[in-house]
């Protein structure tokens, strides 16, 4: 889980957004995104895709399990 919040802020941060600004985007919740970037929750499929989708990356990469 820790690699999953690590990925997530860096690819946030990347595209300068903010937690705020990056939660109207994908539709999740600020507390969601919140609890995966400081290790505190697991992501479900649903929000891993979005998130992947958003990003342009593999749910693979944000999960940690590849570079």
């Amino acid at each position: 889980m820790y690699k999953l919040g690590e990925r997530i802020k860096e690819l946030r941060l990347e595209r300068g957004l903010s937690i705020q600004a990056l939660s109207k985007m994908v539709d999740i919740g600020v507390a969601s995104i919140c609890r995966w970037e400081n290790g505190k929750a697991d992501i479900r499929g649903e929000q891993l895709c979005k998130l992947a989708d958003f990003f342009g990356v593999t749910t693979d990469y944000i999960l940690g399990r590849e570079d």
